[in-house]
């Protein structure tokens, strides 16, 4: 009986240590999926990122080459939870950010062409940063200059019919929490050009594909998009109450979310803690 019990725990802990390399091989696996489109596209990227217009065409290959490379790569799929309002029209885009994969998640999304506002330390990846400089709206949270440099770059964005994504979400990479608080920055900036919202709901990303790498697996990932927030007419002391609205929209949805991946990701985050 005390053999048995000794083959079944060296048993047990072979399986948990195969289980782990694996998901660290399969999380490594991500790194070089994401960059080997940039790598071998990096001539034509740069050259439409240089040109006055061209960010059409890098969205384009980001949306239907990059991405979806990633993803099935990954052995991940995207799948919409409900109807996405129609394309053409320029939003404010705003989601909870969970994974690394939500980028490729909401280039999914949308057909029309969007761009990111994200930080600056971005610029300091080799060969990304130099095609990221020049494709995003990039921000030093820094600097109260860069940050009010957003906003005539936005507005050039959206005078040519493109939207504009942020994720608002503050420490993001908090795994114990259902939904980070959010800054003001992409309620200010809606409310400037007025911009309606559209805020989307990510319900399996935190689940099978976190910040840290201590679980995940592979499977569709679902997104839903929410009620639409107009921002016409609205001022600046607004803001507050636009972003608690946003946050409350998002929240729910993931509270909410029948399999409630979210709230399982928190569990198997703390059990992954305490031991």
């Amino acid at each position: 009986m005390s053999l048995y019990i000794n083959v079944k725990d060296v048993l047990k802990k072979y399986l948990w240590l195969v289980k782990k390399v694996l998901l660290v091989l399969w999380r490594g696996w991500f790194y070089f999926l994401a960059a080997i489109p940039v790598i071998v596209l990096f001539i034509p990227l740069a050259f439409f990122v240089l040109l006055p217009n061209g960010y059409r065409y890098v969205f384009w290959i980001a949306r239907n080459v990059w991405a979806p490379f990633v993803l099935l790569g990954m052995g991940f799929w995207v799948k919409k939870a409900n109807a996405f309002p129609e394309e053409g029209k320029s939003f404010m885009l705003i989601a909870n950010h969970t994974s690394y994969i939500d980028v490729m998640v909401i280039l999914r999304l949308r057909k029309t062409p969007f761009v990111f506002v994200g930080k600056k330390e971005l610029v300091n990846i080799p060969i990304f940063g130099f095609l990221y400089k020049r494709a995003a709206i990039m921000v030093d949270r820094s600097s109260s200059k860069s940050r009010f440099g957003v906003y005539g770059r936005a507005q050039k964005v959206i005078a040519k019919g493109y939207s504009v994504c942020i994720f608002p979400e503050t420490d993001y990479i908090d795994e114990s929490i259902v939904l980070n608080p959010f800054k003001q920055g992409a309620f200010k900036l809606a409310i400037e050009h007025e911009l309606p919202i559209l805020p989307m709901a990510f319900l399996d990303c935190k689940r099978k594909f976190p910040w840290h790498t201590s679980h995940g697996f592979p499977g569709d990932l679902r997104a839903k998009a929410l009620e639409i927030i107009p921002t016409s007419n609205l001022k600046e002391t607004d803001i507050p109450n636009l972003q608690e609205k946003a946050y409350q929209i998002i929240k729910i949805s993931l509270l909410n979310d029948p399999k409630g991946h979210t709230e399982k990701a928190i569990l198997k985050w703390k059990k992954q803690e305490s031991n």
